[in-house]
Order: structure tokens, then sequence, then C-alpha cells
């Protein structure tokens, strides 16, 4: 096993890395809507999505893997009314890739964000 880490993304706020890398797959932790400097985003679900997905983009590239490498993503949502905005969002990111996805509605996130997502990929 192989931690990953990148000054890209915001560090990890607990005692876990931004990722782990066993044989040549990628276990990302679940990013949150911070900035690399951990300031979080204050905005509406559409905004905070583009945040958890410049973190992933940062954390995939460091990994040596990329959003075209995922196979599967976690995503967990404050509240499912937000969904197609988030699913917009999404769709900019997984235009013609599309990996395998789970999507779950839960009461309370880190620092209160509205989207959290966790993906798995291959590393090239």
């Amino acid at each position: 096993m192989k931690a990953v880490q990148t000054n890209q993304a915001p560090a990890a706020i607990g005692p876990y890395s931004q990722g782990i890398i066993v044989n040549n797959l990628f276990y990302s932790s679940g990013q949150i809507p911070l900035t690399a400097e951990g300031n979080m985003v204050v905005g509406d679900i559409k905004e905070q999505t583009h945040q958890v997905f410049r973190n992933l983009q940062a954390v995939l590239e460091a990994a040596g893997a990329s959003l075209e490498t995922v196979v599967k993503t976690t995503v967990f949502i404050k509240n499912m009314d937000d969904f197609a905005a988030l699913n917009e969002v999404y769709g900019e990111y997984f235009s013609s890739h599309k990996p395998a996805r789970s999507c779950v509605e839960v009461a309370r996130l880190p620092k209160d964000a509205l989207v959290e997502i966790e993906v798995v990929a291959l590393v090239k």
C-alpha cells in the first residue's frame, strides 16, 4: 500500500490519508468542498460540487490516475432535492466516461458540506 498526498487538494482533517494505492487501484478518501488551503466553499450544491471535483482531480493526478480511469464513485448528498443540480455538474466531469456510482442522502457531512464524493480508479 502507498499513501497519496498532494498540496493541490485539502489536507486530511483527521487520522487518514487523501488516498491509498493498492496494486493498480487508487481509493480516495471522501472529498468535500474545501479549497487546497482548507477554506470551505460557501455556495450552492453546484459550486460545492465543482470544488469537490477540483479536489478529486488533484488527488487522482497525484496517484497517477484521472477521471477517465475512475471505475466507481460514491456520492454523499445532504439533500436529495439537490440531486438534479448535482447530476448537472457531475455530468460535466463524466460525460462520455460513466463510472459506476452510488448516491446516498445523509443527515450531515463534515464541516456541514452539501456534498462529499469518493472514487476508486485504475492507476495508469
